[in-house]
């Protein structure tokens, strides 16, 4: 009797279902291929369903937090049905469960966030009371703070969904990753581009972080192939500046850093949910002290808000 030629999978990258989620899993493939050359007939992406995509009716830190984006795919990677997780790395909490480290990120996308309305050129120019959607207390606050006047409601959904929702009327305005609109070449629905220092991202906006079990020496060996040390060095600082902050707070949060040469250059943000109160900073220093200058900018931001700023709703 032959031989069946079906060969077991060479590699398995998990990744949420969404067409966002799928062109970034492909595009670690793609580099896993160039850099290893690995057989891209034996790589698999395995679509799997989070309950951040099941949950569409209310903002995500009322259902937990943006981890619901990262937890089944998590319990996948820990019991071995997938060896990479493929995530983007603004919905990675900054706790990873025991046993899986992020192993590596693709270069930095354009980390700005795109102003989309079919009723204004810009955030500034929306009538008065006008109605802007988004699921993100991150925007809503910064919006908020820019334009109190605005209503803010719920729009949930991937950003094809977001598109068709605005288009239908379910809000005058949306925000939305520029990089999720590159990734998915629909760059051209955005209205305009809302300048980093202005309207700060997410931490981690932009970036494709890659998950891996700790003791998998071959897959970290395969994703440290196509690491991005700069990414790697920016995210360092966000995510030690967003671990000081996370965790004890639902507090809007905003966090860049830029790596230029040997340095590195940190600007950090929180907004009262309704845009009445913000606290700023900034840190430049050594790309080698990513992490220490990320941590502490997030403790000046704790010690100058008090309190009961990250208790207040």
């Amino acid at each position: 009797m032959a031989q069946s030629s079906i060969e077991r999978p060479l590699l398995r990258i998990g990744s949420r279902g969404s067409p966002l989620a799928l062109a970034q899993a492909r595009e670690v493939k793609a580099r896993l291929v160039a850099a290893a050359g690995l057989d891209a007939e034996r790589i698999e992406i395995r679509p799997i369903r989070t309950t951040g995509d099941l949950v569409q009716d209310r903002p995500l830190a009322e259902a937990g937090g943006k981890g619901l984006f990262a937890k089944e795919i998590e319990d996948a990677l820990i019991a071995g049905a997938i060896d990479l997780a493929v995530h983007s790395a603004k919905d990675m909490p900054t706790v990873l469960p025991a046993g899986l480290i992020l192993a590596g990120f693709l270069p930095r996308e354009d980390a700005r966030d795109a102003f989309v309305s079919r009723k204004a050129k810009s955030l500034r120019e929306l009538p008065r009371a006008a109605v802007m959607g988004t699921a993100s207390l991150r925007r809503q606050a910064m919006v908020k703070r820019l334009r109190p006047d605005l209503e803010v409601v719920t729009l949930r959904g991937n950003v094809e969904t977001r598109l068709r929702k605005l288009d239908a009327g379910a809000a005058d305005a949306t925000l939305l990753a520029v990089a999720g609109l590159k990734r998915l070449g629909l760059l051209a629905a955005a209205t305009a581009i809302l300048e980093i220092d202005e309207f700060l991202p997410a931490v981690g906006q932009g970036a494709i972080a890659i998950e891996t079990r700790a003791d998998d020496t071959a897959a970290r060996a395969l994703v440290a192939a196509i690491d991005d040390p700069d990414t790697a060095t920016a995210l360092a600082a966000e995510r030690a500046y967003l671990g000081v902050l996370d965790g004890s707070c639902r507090t809007p949060i905003g966090g860049h850093a830029r790596v230029s040469g040997g340095t590195l250059r940190f600007h950090g943000i929180i907004v009262q949910p309704d845009g009445s109160a913000a606290f700023e900073v900034l840190r430049e220093g050594a790309r080698e002290r990513a992490a220490e200058l990320g941590a502490d900018a997030g403790r000046e931001l704790r010690q100058r808000a008090g309190a009961d700023f990250f208790t207040r709703t």
